[in-house]
Order: C-alpha cells, then structure tokens, then sequence
C-alpha cells in the first residue's frame, strides 16, 4: 500500500507476482510454439515451407507472443512504484516504464508478423514469407531483448543503490540488462546472437525473482 497526504492508503498496483508469472508462461509457450521457425540465414524456399507446415503452431505462437506484451507493461508499472524511492535521484524507473513499452510494441510487430506469415504461406509467395519471418525474428529478437534490457536495468539499478529487494538479484539484474542490451549490435554482428536468449530467459528470471522479493512500501517510502 502507499501513503498519500490525507492518509489514506490506495492500492500500490496488483500483486507483482501475478503479471510476472503471466509474462513468464506466455514467453514461455511462444518459445516453445516459436521453436521451429526460421532463423535470419534460412532460405526463402525453406521459410515458405516451414510456415506452410507449422501454419497452426505460428498462429498459436504468435498470440502468446502478443498476449505477453500486456502482462510485461503491468509488471513494469507496477515495479517502477515500489523502487522509484530507493534511489530517488536515479532515472531507472522512468527508464524501466519506457523500456517496458518499447518492449511491449517490439512484441506486437512480432506476433503480427509471425501471424501474417501464417496467413499467406498457402498462396506460395517465399520472398513475401522470408521478409514477414525476418521481422518476426528482429522484432522479437533485438527488437524485444534490447529495451527489455532498459527494463532491468532500470528496476535493478535502483535495488542495488537502495534496496528494497536482495542485492545479488540487483546484480543479476544488471548484469543480464547488459547482455541485453549489447544485442543492438547482432543485426551486424550475427556472433551475438547467443546473447538473445541470454537477454530474454534471463530477463524473466530476473522478473520474477524481483516479483517475488520486491518490498512495498521501501523503507522510508511513506509519505
């Protein structure tokens, strides 16, 4: 709960562990769907055909995909209230809501794409279907990992200069915010592709141990 200046309480956001765990099984469950798709180096002809046979499984896949965005911006809005006091001159929280959004759009062109390359594989178009699978996998791909590592960094940060939750998630957080974030250079640098699912896995790792920790209110956050 969170103090306002007549005393009241309200409602400081839904229990954290609640979103997180919903963003946690939809990724979770569009990886698996997602497992067999193409990668940037498959050939067109092959990515026509790998959409033709998993048509069924990329339509699933893509509205888990599309359902995880919300959870995400959820757990983001409500994290950035309970750590925004433990380093109130750090801009991490505002960092953490926009990352969360940017993430959450990045998310939405994929499972579109993904949908549409479901669509049209009947008519047999294997360029249209390589081009829709490449902005699949580069909207969820960098496009996600990148300011999901805004996202981390801006809830971590804060927990390692105020607390508020364990130190060592803290670190852990920062650290995999890193990796995430050094994935904006894999759309040039194919070596760093390892570091996507690095950023991604571990980021829901590094969600859902801060949901689960995470303290409301810090302490000295009442007002």
């Amino acid at each position: 709960m969170t103090m306002i200046d007549d005393h009241r309480t309200v409602p400081a956001g839904p229990p954290l562990p609640v979103p997180a765990v919903a963003f946690a099984v939809l990724t979770g469950v569009a990886a698996v769907l997602g497992a067999a798709g193409p990668r940037p180096d498959t050939p067109p002809a092959e990515v026509l055909a790998l959409a033709r046979a998993h048509a069924g499984a990329m339509g699933a896949g893509s509205a888990a995909l599309l359902g995880s965005a919300i959870p995400l911006v959820v757990l983001a809005a409500t994290a950035v209230r309970r750590v925004e006091r433990a380093a109130p001159s750090a801009p991490g929280p505002l960092m953490a809501l926009a990352g969360s959004v940017l993430a959450a759009a990045s998310l939405s062109v994929a499972a579109l794409a993904g949908w549409a390359g479901a669509v049209v594989a009947p008519y047999g178009d294997a360029v249209l279907a390589k081009l829709l699978a490449a902005v699949w996998f580069g909207a969820g791909g960098p496009g996600f990992v990148v300011p999901l590592g805004l996202v981390l960094l801006g809830l971590a940060i804060p927990v390692v200069a105020g607390g508020g939750a364990p130190r060592v998630i803290g670190w852990l957080g920062v650290v995999v915010g890193v990796c995430a974030l050094a994935t904006v250079l894999a759309p040039a640098a194919p070596v760093l592709y390892p570091l996507l699912p690095v950023g991604r896995f571990g980021g829901v790792v590094v969600l859902l141990a801060l949901a689960f920790t995470l303290r409301d209110p810090l302490p000295g956050a009442s007002r």
